[in-house]
């Protein structure tokens, strides 16, 4: 067994591990972090085989984006554990035995073809069309061979998506700066407008002198002075 292949062993067991604790630990908080290893440790599977593009798309679209924003989502919540298991065991049978089946079902599928002696780098497929100046895709980095094809071969696909994704970030923005009744927001082009004599106002305004609310010892109001109390 070589380096690579114990790597491999290492990272799959603490795969395994944080994918058993993600559906077992009864914190949704620490159920979510377990999920962020889990996401980790599949990166460095990809890295083992070679396949760096897929292990940093990994790292930067789900551990950076997606699992950050249900981190938040499950700590602004505050989701109540004991509302969740209540009706936990009426359901357990049932959950228990789709889980059996689904286990033997995967396990007689990998099994057949799971006796993995040596890790073996990820190889590009056959058959694929190769790009004007290019003469054999498998010599190159899998990151430079996957960004040839895209932006050569399919380049108009990629456009395509590229547009579809801009046309929803600008839909979802106008969603939610819309004017709702319940919503306030201000006018950038408004605030610009303003000079600088209409951001200060000064307003002239009378004194009112309250009345006092406890009577006025008579000494006092005639202008005369009370004698203090001396101190024991």
């Amino acid at each position: 067994m070589d380096i690579r292949s114990g790597l491999f062993y290492i990272f799959a067991s603490v795969l395994l591990f944080s994918a058993f604790r993600v559906i077992t630990v009864r914190n949704t908080v620490h159920a979510s972090l377990f999920l962020v290893l889990a996401f980790f440790q599949a990166s460095g599977l990809w890295m083992l085989l070679d396949a760096e593009f897929l292990s940093i798309t990994l790292v930067l679209v789900y551990v950076g984006a997606v699992m950050v924003l249900f981190l938040f989502v499950v700590m602004m919540l505050d989701v109540s554990v004991d509302a969740i298991r209540v009706g936990f065991w009426k359901h357990f049978p049932l959950a228990a035995t789709l889980g059996a089946v689904v286990s033997l079902e995967l396990a007689g599928v990998l099994m057949g073809g799971f006796r993995i002696g040596v890790a073996r780098p990820m190889a590009l497929p056959e058959g694929l069309p190769t790009p004007q100046g290019i003469e054999n895709l498998g010599n190159l980095s899998n990151t430079k061979a996957l960004g040839i094809l895209l932006y050569s071969n399919y380049l108009f696909p990629v456009e395509i998506a590229a547009v579809i994704l801009l046309v929803a970030i600008v839909a979802a923005i106008a969603l939610t700066l819309r004017s709702r009744k319940d919503s306030k927001y201000q006018d950038p082009g408004e605030q610009i407008k303003v000079k600088a004599s209409e951001r200060l106002k000064i307003v002239k305004m009378a004194a009112v002198i309250d009345e006092p609310s406890l009577p006025v010892p008579a000494s006092v109001a005639e202008g005369g002075a009370v004698a203090e109390k001396p101190k024991s």
